[in-house]
């Protein structure tokens, strides 16, 4: 008898990262009005109306990639230990983000919290890569936005470090 239908482990995994997003964006909706409008933005800042869709497709892919390697490896087991390890580093250190800049104003923070993230998701792309190709190259566009979001975090930061 299956307790668990063998398509809910695919369905998890998926929806794992949307968690982090859906508590940040209650921070994101209040701060935007209040604090991030009145910052100085780069002329090449994406309107507001495109970062919810493209991190919903965003962990939406590097969810299911982590499925993949989780079912390649055979679930949660020793060999898992490092590859799934680094993602869950790198969920929570991407979860972090939004407090941490629009929570907390901390844009320098915010900046060094980016970093960290982009590496560790360069460390899980790599780890993933002789596991699962497909899940490595879904985590491209994610290591692609990861690099313009940290351009813009460290442009904002740039431009109004001397604001109160």
């Amino acid at each position: 008898m299956e307790v668990v239908p063998a398509w809910a482990p695919a369905v998890g995994f998926t929806l794992l990262p949307h968690v982090g997003g859906f508590l940040g964006s209650n921070i994101t909706k209040r701060e935007i009005p209040a604090w991030y409008k009145t910052l100085q933005k780069p002329s090449w800042c994406p309107p507001n109306w495109v970062f919810a869709p493209v991190w919903g497709t965003l962990y939406t892919s590097m969810g299911y990639g982590s499925y993949l390697v989780w079912k390649e490896l055979g679930g949660f087991n020793e060999k898992s230990v490092v590859p799934l390890g680094l993602y869950a580093g790198n969920l929570a250190l991407n979860w972090a983000w939004t407090p941490i800049f629009f929570g907390a104003h901390k844009m320098g923070w915010g900046l060094v919290t980016l970093l960290l993230t982009t590496g560790t998701a360069t460390a899980t792309t790599a780890s993933w890569y002789n596991i699962n190709k497909t899940a490595a190259y879904l985590m491209v566009p994610y290591l692609a936005w990861l690099s313009l979001a940290s351009a813009l975090n460290y442009q904002i930061w740039k431009d109004n470090c001397n604001k109160k």
